[in-house]
C-alpha cells in the first residue's frame, strides 16, 4: 500500500486516496462553520481539489462564477439533512469539498 504523504506520488493519486464517502450528519458541523463547498455533479472532485492546491485562481473563479463550485444554500443543506445524504468529500484546508454521491 502506498503512503499517501509520499512526495513521490503525484497530486491526483494523493487526493484520490484522501477522498471518501461520508454521511451529511457527519459534515453538518463543517457546514455550520462555513467551510463546506459543493462541487457540481459532472465536475471532477479531484480536479477541483488540485486546482485549489495549485492556486489556479483563474479556473477556480470560473467554476465559482459558473455555479459549479459554491457554498451550499440552506435549503440544500436541509435536503441533505432530511435524507442523511451520503456525499463524496475531500478536505483541502480550510475547505471541505463535497459532491453528491
Amino acid at each position: 500500500m502506498n503512503d499517501l504523504n509520499d512526495p513521490n506520488l503525484d497530486l491526483e493519486t494523493r487526493l484520490n486516496g484522501q477522498t471518501g464517502r461520508i454521511a451529511w450528519h457527519e459534515l453538518q458541523r463543517y457546514y455550520a462553520r462555513g467551510v463546506v463547498r459543493e462541487v457540481a455533479k459532472g465536475l471532477d472532485l479531484i480536479a477541483v481539489g488540485g486546482a485549489i492546491i495549485d492556486n489556479n485562481k483563474t479556473q477556480v473563479e470560473a467554476w465559482i462564477e459558473g455555479g459549479q463550485l459554491s457554498v451550499p444554500e440552506d435549503d440544500r443543506a436541509l435536503e441533505w439533512h432530511e435524507r442523511d445524504a451520503e456525499l463524496w468529500a475531500l478536505v483541502i484546508a480550510p475547505w471541505v469539498l463535497v459532491q453528491e454521491a
